[in-house]
């Protein structure tokens, strides 16, 4: 037993090292075999042709009367028509979410008497139709054939006193029914990001002694607002479309303003075309508006900021135009939480040198 172990020992050591500890396996010599997805490039073949054939279909099909599309599209009454509904968007947005947020704070309030006064409100105006909303505030004079200011529960208006009628025209009742309604779809969005902010940053600024509406403006709302700018965007897409509901008043937006010209001319595709391009217009500025807001309010939650599809396209433009020369090195990776990995562009130049220096240290 005494004489194994020596024996052992030295069997090791005199054993020749195996083939798998001697060889060395260069990871670069390794062919990369890249995963095929079967499936997406299906889908997407499919995708691709669904949409070439619709596009055919809109040069070659002689319905879409592209002409009365270019004729009619910056019009005068068209034209008009897209400044109204800019100007009711706008106007409504400004009041409804200046009146959605103080209904948002009294839902948040501790008195009673506000926290009811605003649900009641959220609940009325959510609950009756924007349309009918707005026939009502047009109609109101039948209800009320005046109002003014005079002696309270009385008719007695010895201070002033308006004619109902004159005092709220049709493109008052639009705004009257879009800012109300638009209030209370707000009050929620608003109510919702305040409570997405924790409640350990509450507590912390008041223990430093922080007066509550400096907490609110400084501290609250601007890290509720990334809740906020997604479904507040919404509604300010909605309300562009929202706006067209205002034809049964006969406000000349721009949709109206399309279906006088069809009633007249009987082209009706060609003019509903026209709405819809401006309406997409709209939205789209509108959606690249969300994004630079969204990207403002993310500096608090990421240390850098994601590149913008701007600086993407011009990172892109200058890789390419780097490699049509013959530069050593290429442009500055983009920066960015979601940037690609961009790896330093190896040009012909470059690399020939790399190597004779190399076999040269070698």
């Amino acid at each position: 037993m005494t004489d194994t172990l020596p024996r052992q020992a030295g069997a090791a050591e005199a054993a020749p090292p195996s083939p798998a500890a001697s060889s060395r396996v260069d990871l670069g010599d390794l062919p990369v075999v890249h995963t095929r997805h079967w499936f997406r490039w299906s889908i997407g073949i499919v995708v691709l042709f669904v949409v070439a054939q619709f596009a055919w279909s809109l040069v070659t099909n002689e319905n879409y009367e592209w002409d009365v599309f270019a004729h009619y599209f910056l019009s005068e009454p068209v034209l008009q028509g897209v400044g109204l509904t800019l100007l009711l968007t706008v106007v409504s947005a400004s009041i409804g979410f200046f009146l959605g947020t103080l209904l948002a704070l009294a839902r948040l309030a501790k008195s009673p008497l506000l926290n009811s006064a605003a649900w009641l409100f959220i609940w009325f105006f959510r609950s009756v139709p924007l349309v009918v909303q707005i026939i009502v505030w047009y109609n109101l004079g039948y209800l009320y054939p005046t109002l003014g200011l005079g002696t309270p529960f009385t008719t007695d208006f010895w201070i002033v006193e308006f004619p109902t009628v004159q005092l709220i025209s049709a493109f008052a009742a639009a705004i009257l029914g879009l800012s109300l309604n638009q209030a209370a779809y707000s009050a929620e969005i608003i109510r919702g990001g305040l409570l997405s902010v924790d409640q350990g940053q509450l507590e912390a600024a008041a223990a430093l002694g922080i007066p509550p509406r400096r907490r609110l403006t400084r501290i609250v709302l601007p890290q509720a607002m990334r809740s906020i700018v997604p479904n507040a965007t919404n509604e300010v897409i909605g309300l562009v479309k929202g706006a067209s509901v205002v034809f049964v008043i006969a406000l000349p937006e721009v949709f109206y303003a399309v279906q006088v010209i069809y009633n007249r001319n009987s082209r009706v595709i060609p003019l509903l075309l026209v709405a819809v391009v401006w309406y997409t217009i709209i939205t789209t500025v509108l959606s690249i508006a969300q994004y630079y807001i969204e990207r403002h309010y993310a500096r608090g939650t990421v240390r850098v900021l994601p590149p913008t599809p701007v600086q993407r396209a011009r990172h892109w433009i200058a890789v390419q135009w780097a490699r049509l020369g013959d530069a050593e090195t290429g442009p500055a990776p983009l920066v960015g939480v979601d940037a690609p990995v961009v790896a330093k562009a190896t040009f012909s130049g470059s690399s020939n040198d790399t190597k004779n220096s190399g076999g040269a240290g070698a």
